[in-house]
């Protein structure tokens, strides 16, 4: 970097511009430049941070600028618009603290997923997130990656359409370190493949109802599994996976998942008998303790976990949350989907039972280990594993050293022989764990591996772990790390590089941090590793021994600064990796390394009686084989076991080349805070983290070589203003690679500071900021240009406003100065006026005045002296008054006063009497004999009742016994009128047959009139019973008055006691007369009680039906047959049997029928059950003659009166029934020519529904003549017809004839149930039988229920047959007119929204305009209006449609990144208010409440976003969308130009809102097309009269000859 390239990188930092600083607490902190002092060499610059105003001071000189290339420049602030990019390598400034703000920016907004290049970086949330739902899952199928917002989903897709467009295997590398969300970021990468509905691939099976295959769901039943056997509770992740895990999800040609395979790497066996503080063993040990039966606890000697040692060290037992007793039973049902049976199950249950006990041992002992033969640890421990308790107590506290000559036995201290005991726990439960993994792999690899095409492996692995005390474990999973690393540098390089060469731009090499020393330093000839395996192997190798091993090695210059020995410790050693130095303690290294198990007890578990344990051991060894002899110097045999070390390091090589030979995909978690608190962020922890996960490293590969790269037209469109106009002036139609070009000549000299590509611009790094500083300073010149200009043209404005204000002034002034002149003189004139008028008037009045005082005076004198001589007078009448009134008082008061002495007198005398009278009556009150007397009369009284009520009570008795011997003789004799009409039709039969002689002839014919006799005498009999029956009913009513009145008795009883004054002998008779009441109660209920019983046990069930029929899932609406009989001018008192079957049924049929019948009612209906019990199946076919009977001789009759001829051309017409069949389904269903629904010529009634007409003419004529099994042929095969001629049509194609043959069908339906009307009255009112029905009315009744029920299953499959592909067809049109469409003019927007953009592309329309979507509303709804549809229908019909368009539209705008933006808020706006306009002008006022969501968004879009209070009235007017919805929407809204960025407050206030409830779902419920759920609500039958009519066109002889023919019967 040059002199100039230096001052060219220092100029970018102008007053006002951000940069960031460094800060303990926040990491890096926000501040703006106040000052930019550039001196000569001396570079000064003054920052004040944007929080606490502290200053910032950066001073250097150009020279030390140049030498580091600008490195330690401050690092620029992205501007607000670019901190909300879901990509990190769009930001403009691409450096750590850009990066950490944009994460924690996209955090604090509930936007935990972010892309940084090929990276995914996923933010745990500690919180419940609505973005995992099935409707997710679908929306991001199919999509490709950057159409939607970063997702695991997102990277599943991407590596699925990879998989199947490139046909290689897919790895999708899941790290981060412990709590980030490894597991469970893993565990939705599988659903989503196991549920993702893919509709593009070729061969890919499509999943109905959203139902997963037998290989997905047991996929997905291996997390549970895994999770409860290798997962465990520590401190930083309640669900930390304590081992890593590679699932391969194997997929065939068609991309369909065909199997899985799991490889397992490092289980943490330490855990099994250690855990720290606050930490938990495997969660499969506490559901055992938890959900285990109480007698498999029993068996097993299971209690709570606090009682065994393995899992009461670190004093936690139970995670928050998590029920283990219900994860248990999660847990065994996953085993039973991988195919592990019960019993096995509990084998396993057992073994892990029998490791809790083994760390029960009570091990003691001061030099030598002692383990007492009676410990019960020991027996549960060696029966639950069917060993021997004495060997292996033996084998605990001893060990054998085998020499060449003899086997030494000595004695283990303590400490040795608890070692002992806890590898042979880790031993079986590694085993076990390997066996478990072994055996799902089994049960989920497809067992034909030539069918397996690709595969995609989901990578769960251990992130970077550095805590304050390392061992053997960490090094192993930092290991790991380091080899997962070197491969991501490498493939990102590899990507880097490419990109370029694809771009054919002139580059050098790029280097790169490459960590292969560290790697060599770990797992070289003389690495780590060996010299581990080396000191293990010793006898006597120790911890110690391997680090001085480690410093003698690794104490040279090519290692120094990757291995470092510790100060202050000779026990450790410090390693540095590519994220931190780790300093490991070497403490039980060798044991970990080794892992081994005495022989001794080997041979023990070997040899065990417990099958399961020998086979899970067996298995082992069969997949671990002993390593074959080597050969040393001395050529003696030695056979070195494999330590796990050397296990590990093969594995991991072996990891690393599947991972070599597939595609990559990295998901880097990150744990936001160590708390585990919800949206909580620590900038330090995370920064961290991303140093460790290498996405810094990433962005640092970028820098290194050409960081930015644009496309020629983002470049053009952001950088146009800094050439001349008429470089980009529309009407020269620009070129934008010419433009670019430009551009770059214009403000770039140094032809090494970027590159060209072929489709786009790379620049260095630094390059952009200098063009941002040029952007800027030339729209500051525009802009101090139009402010010039504009300032000159207000003040001119101005100025000619205040010249023409002042003359307008002038004239006001001068005119209001002469105004007032005017109005002074005026006032002189008018006052000497008034003056005159005034003293005139003063005058005048002072005369008047003294007049009027004179008068007033005289006055006054003379009233005087009369008061004073009427006063006089008074007085002396007054006083003779007053004299005679006081004598007479006086003498009034002497007579009142002798008086009232006498009364007083009188009354005293009185109340002497009266007192001694009422004394005598209270004791005769109080005598006990009056209340005992009317007690004793009560009792009387109820006895009297009592008895009353037994005697009604036998008599009821008596009748109902009566009824019941008189309903036996009823089916008695049904019984026998069943046989003598069998013995009736048989004899029929035979008069049929032409030789029988006339004699045999004349002698049936008299044997059926007797019969015939017999039945009218029966049913004689049988109204007989009847009018008994309504007698013992009205019995009964009477004898419920009698108990009312006995009721009122008893209340007036106790009215009478409520009126005693005693209250202990009132007290007494209330409860008498409660018991006495009780009593009479249970009387007056006993006769109600018994006749319900008799009532429910003369029910007896009716015939399950007349047809096998398999239910349907969606109920269809009855019909309600009263409502035309009402009506219908033909009144009867009642409905048959058979329509009430069909009106009370509960499903929907395709092709037959069941019809449900209420229990019998009466006699009447014990003969009609008989009756259809014993015929068959199907009705047999009824002659002419019998039939004819049936409708009371009306067949006779009118056969009588016409000729005879047309009659029997009739019958020969409908007995041709392959023809006639062949005419209605050709001529009147396939090839039928429908009208056409025109609003202007609209078809007339009889054109649309003569094919129902002339159905039912052909039907109805049938029955009248008696064929009623060819009428039930004919019927069925024309609803087949007319339902295979419905769904043959598809799309819009199916608009028409779906509506015409719904609104036929329900004609036809309509004409049958008048059809039945007319023909049961003519039976029953006007028939010879008089009203009594005939054997065969029931089989017609049967026929026409069957047929009517078919008839609503035709109209429902129709209906919902029309409405799955009006959906589809809508479906296509919805997101391109609703959501794309911009037919608002004036607010027209790109989906990008850039300028240039606007002038190099036109504006591309969608594939549907909101026109198309009207007009297909208005084909719709004229369709169903031309051709009489029902309102109901047609408004079920259309808010369906509806709500698909409100859903449909809201769940895409929801899901889409560039269209939340006020512009095309208003474009969504106005169209949905044309939909709702729509819906009114068609009277469906419902409609518009499915628009309500969609509504509402765009209201949100356009709403003001700047301060608190703004969001609240967002909440108060969007109250139908929730808060994760309307979060969503603002999170992602677009921000034009020239508005304000939405702050990062507003943001986290919206944020705040979401609570994390289930209910709270970010999308709303989809419609499904092909939904047949949603019930159809089918309306009453017509109101319409049979119409004899054919159009003149169809050629149709046979139905055009029936038709005739029955107009000219029905004439005569």
């Amino acid at each position: 970097m040059s002199t100039a390239n230096a001052r060219q990188a220092v100029e970018v930092y102008t007053k006002g511009i951000k940069a960031w600083f460094t800060d303990e607490k926040e990491a890096w902190v926000s501040a703006t430049c106040v000052s930019s002092d550039i001196t000569d060499d001396k570079v000064r610059l003054v920052f004040e941070d944007d929080g606490d105003q502290k200053e910032h001071v950066f001073e250097s000189t150009l020279a030390e600028v140049d030498k580091t290339g600008g490195s330690t420049l401050p690092p620029l602030r992205n501007p607000p618009k670019m901190e909300y990019t879901d990509d990190l390598t769009n930001l403009s400034y691409l450096n750590e603290p850009a990066v950490l703000n944009t994460i924690r920016t996209r955090y604090m907004q509930h936007l935990i997923y972010t892309y940084s290049g090929i990276v995914l970086i996923a933010m745990n949330p500690f919180d419940r997130v609505a973005l995992y739902e099935p409707d997710i899952v679908q929306q991001y199928s199919g999509k490709r990656r950057g159409e939607l917002e970063p997702h695991l989903f997102a990277i599943a897709e991407d590596a699925y359409r990879c998989m199947i467009r490139e046909q290689t295997n897919q790895t999708i590398v899941v790290s981060g370190e412990s709590g980030a969300g490894k597991t469970v970021s893993a565990k939705y990468i599988m659903r989503y493949f196991a549920t993702a509905d893919d509709q593009e691939s070729a061969g890919k099976k499509q999943k109905l109802d959203g139902n997963m295959t037998e290989v997905e769901e047991q996929i997905l039943a291996t997390n549970p599994i895994m999770e409860a056997f290798g997962n465990a509770k520590t401190t930083r992740n309640d669900n930390s996976s304590r081992f890593g895990k590679y699932i391969e999800i194997q997929f065939d040609d068609g991309a369909n998942i065909i199997g899985a395979k799991i490889r397992t790497y490092l289980l943490e066996r330490s855990r099994l008998i250690f855990q720290p503080e606050t930490e938990r063993n495997y969660h499969i040990f506490y559901q055992l303790c938890a959900g285990a039966p109480l007698s498999e606890k029993k068996e097993f000697e299971l209690g709570d976990y606090s009682s065994f040692h393995y899992l009461n060290q670190s004093g936690t037992g139970t995670v928050l949350g998590v029920d283990d007793a219900a994860e248990f039973e999660v847990t065994q049902r996953a085993l039973s989907t991988v195919g592990l049976s019960v019993q096995l199950q509990w084998k396993i249950f057992r073994l892990l039972a029998a490791l809790l006990h083994i760390g029960n041992l009570q091990i003691s002992g001061r030099g030598d280990a002692m383990l007492s033969d009676q410990d019960p640890a020991l027996l549960i421990t060696t029966r639950l594993l069917g060993i021997n308790p004495t060997e292996f107590r033996k084998w605990i506290v001893r060990k054998q050293i085998v020499t060449r000559s003899e086997k030494i036995v000595t004695n283990l201290n303590p400490t040795q022989a608890l070692v002992v005991r806890d590898s042979v726990a880790k031993y079986i439960y590694a085993n076990l764990f390997d066996w478990l993994v072994s055996v799902i792999n089994d049960s989920l690899s497809c067992p034909d591996a030539e069918k397996v095409s690709t595969f995609i492996g989901v990578l769960d692995i251990y992130g970077f772990e550095h805590f304050k005390k390392n061992s053997f474990e960490q090094f192993c999973i930092n290991y790991a790390n380091e080899k997962l690393q070197q491969q991501f540098n490498q493939h990102v390089f590899k990507l880097e590089q490419e990109e370029y060469v694809r771009e054919k731009i002139n580059w050098t090499f790029i280097e790169f941090s490459d960590n292969q020393r560290c790697i060599e330093l770990i797992e070289g000839k003389l690495g780590i590793l060996s010299l581990l395996d080396e000191e293990s192997r010793l006898p006597s190798g120790s911890d110690q021994g391997f680090c001085q091993k480690l410093y003698s090695n690794f104490d040279n210059a090519n290692f120094k600064n990757y291995f470092k020995k510790p100060r202050f410790s000779n026990n450790a050693f410090t390693i540095a990796h590519y994220a931190h130095d780790v300093q490991y303690e070497a403490e039980n290294f060798i044991d970990k390394n080794k892992d081994t198990v005495p022989d001794e007890h080997l041979s023990l578990l070997q040899g065990a009686e417990f099958d399961f344990l020998k086979e899970i051991l067996e298995k082992a060894a069969a997949n671990n084989p002993a390593p074959t002899p080597e050969n040393n110097k001395r050529m003696s045999m030695v056979v070195r076991k494999p330590t796990l070390g050397s296990i590990f390091k093969l594995s991991l090589i072996n990891l690393m080349d599947t991972i070599g030979n597939t595609n990559v995909h990295y998901i880097r978690c990150i744990k936001p805070n160590e708390a585990k608190k919800a949206w909580e962020f620590e900038p330090n922890m995370v920064l961290s983290q991303l140093r460790a996960c290498g996405v810094l490293e990433t962005i640092r590969i970028s820098c290194a070589g050409y960081p930015s790269r644009w496309t020629f037209e983002e470049f053009a469109d952001r950088y146009y203003a800094l050439v001349s106009s008429k470089h980009w002036d529309p009407r020269n139609k620009p070129d934008g690679r010419e433009l670019c070009s430009t551009i770059l000549d214009a403000c770039i000299h140094d032809q090494d500071k970027y590159q060209v590509g072929i489709t786009k611009i790379f620049f260095r790094a630094g390059q952009l900021a200098y063009l941002e500083k040029l952007r800027l300073d030339r729209f500051n010149e525009c802009a101090i240009l139009l402010q010039k200009n504009m300032r000159r043209f207000i003040y001119r404005t101005r100025y000619l406003r205040m010249q023409q204000l002042a003359l307008s002034l002038q004239c006001i002034a001068r005119r209001k100065v002469a105004v007032a002149k005017l109005k002074r003189l005026r006032e002189e004139k008018a006052a000497i006026c008034i003056q005159s008028h005034w003293r005139r008037y003063a005058a005048r009045k002072q005369f008047l005045a003294q007049q009027q005082f004179v008068l007033r005076l005289q006055t006054a004198i003379r009233a005087y002296n009369a008061r004073r001589a009427f006063s006089s007078m008074r007085v002396n009448n007054a006083a003779t008054q007053i004299q005679r009134l006081v004598r007479g008082w006086f003498a009034r008061k002497h007579y009142k006063a002798k008086r009232a002495f006498v009364v007083q007198l009188q009354s005293a005398i009185r109340r002497r009497a009266a007192r001694k009278q009422l004394a005598g009556l209270r004791l005769e009150a109080r005598s006990v004999n009056h209340f005992k007397e009317v007690s004793y009369a009560l009792e009387n009284k109820v006895v009297e009742l009592t008895q009353t009520l037994t005697v009604l009570k036998d008599e009821k008795k008596s009748a109902v016994d009566r009824a019941t011997q008189l309903e036996a003789q009823v089916r008695t004799w049904t019984d026998k009128y069943a046989k003598l009409e069998r013995k009736a039709k048989n004899l029929e039969e035979r008069l049929q047959e032409p030789t029988v002689p006339q004699a045999e002839f004349d002698v049936l014919k008299a044997a059926r009139d007797e019969l015939l006799t017999q039945q009218k005498s029966q049913n004689e009999k049988l109204k007989t019973q009847e009018r008994e029956l309504a007698q013992l009913s009205k019995q009964l009513d009477s004898q419920k008055e009698e108990n009312a009145k006995l009721q009122k008795s008893l209340d007036e009883a106790n009215d009478r006691i409520s009126r005693a004054t005693d209250e202990a002998e009132v007290a007494e008779l209330k409860s008498q007369v409660a018991a006495l009441k009780a009593q009479v109660s249970q009387v007056l209920h006993a006769p109600q009680r018994q006749r319900s019983a008799s009532t429910v046990r003369g029910l007896s069930p009716g015939p399950n039906g007349l047809r096998n029929a398999s239910p349907s899932p969606s109920p269809v609406k009855p019909l309600d047959l009263e409502d035309i009989k009402e009506e219908s001018p033909m009144e009867r008192s009642r409905s048959p049997t058979g329509m009430t079957a069909v009106l009370n049924r509960r499903a929907r049929r395709n092709s037959s029928a069941e019809v449900r019948k209420n229990g019998p009612k009466s006699s009447i209906d014990y003969i009609r059950q008989a009756e259809l019990l014993n015929n068959n199946k199907n009705p047999r076919p009824t002659s002419v003659d019998q039939f004819s009977a049936i409708l009371g001789g009306k067949a006779g009759s009118l056969t009588g009166g016409i000729d005879e001829t047309p009659e029997e051309e009739i019958q020969h017409l409908l007995q041709d029934e392959e023809n006639l069949q062949e005419e209605i389904l050709e001529g009147l269903i396939k090839a039928l020519k429908m009208p056409l629904p025109s609003l202007q010529n609209p078809p007339q009634t009889k054109e649309i529904f003569f094919p129902a007409h002339t159905i039912g003419l052909c039907m109805t004529e049938m029955w009248r003549l008696g064929y009623i099994q060819e009428s039930e042929r004919l019927a069925f095969t024309i609803m087949d017809t007319i339902q295979k001629q419905c769904l043959s049509f598809t799309g819009e194609e199916a608009i028409v004839p779906c509506a015409f043959w719904l609104s036929n069908v329900h004609e036809l339906l309509s004409l049958i149930c008048l059809a039945e009307q007319n023909m049961e009255h003519e039976v029953f009112f006007k028939g010879t039988s008089g009203g009594r029905r005939s054997a065969g009315w029931h089989d017609f009744e049967k026929l026409v229920a069957t047929i009517k029920f078919e008839l609503q299953c035709l109209e429902d499959n129709i209906f919902h047959a029309w409405m799955a592909e009006l959906k589809k067809r809508l479906s296509k049109m919805v997101i391109p007119a609703l959501i794309e469409g911009q037919s608002l003019p004036g607010f027209i927007t790109q989906d990008t929204g850039r300028f240039f953009n606007k002038i190099l592309t036109g504006s591309s329309q969608p594939s549907y305009s909101m026109d198309d979507l009207l007009n297909f509303l208005n084909k719709v709804w004229r369709t169903m209006k031309c051709y009489f549809i029902e309102q109901s229908v047609a408004t079920q019909a259309l808010t369906e449609l509806l709500k698909l368009i409100g859903v449909s539209a809201f769940n895409d705008l929801l899901m889409r990144r560039n269209f939340s933006s006020w512009k095309r808020a208003m474009q969504i706006q106005y169209n949905i208010t044309r939909v709702e306009e729509w819906c009114k002008s068609h009277d469906i006022p419902e409609g518009t409440l499915q628009l309500e969501h969609l509504m509402q968004s765009t209201k949100l879009l356009q709403f003001k976003k700047a301060t608190l209070d703004d969001i609240e009235n967002i909440y108060d007017v969007c109250w139908i969308l929730s808060p994760t919805q309307i979060q969503k929407l603002i999170s992602q809204y677009h921000v034009a130009d020239y508005e304000n960025p939405i702050r990062q407050e507003i943001h986290a206030a919206v944020a705040a809102h979401v609570s994390g409830d289930k209910s709270d779902a970010l999308l709303l419920e989809p419609v499904a097309l092909d939904d047949i759920t949603n019930p159809f609500e089918i309306p009453l039958p017509r109101q319409r009269k049979p119409q004899m009519y054919l159009p003149a066109w169809l050629n149709l002889k046979r139905l055009r000859r029936l038709t005739m023919l029955i107009q000219q019967e029905e004439a005569q």
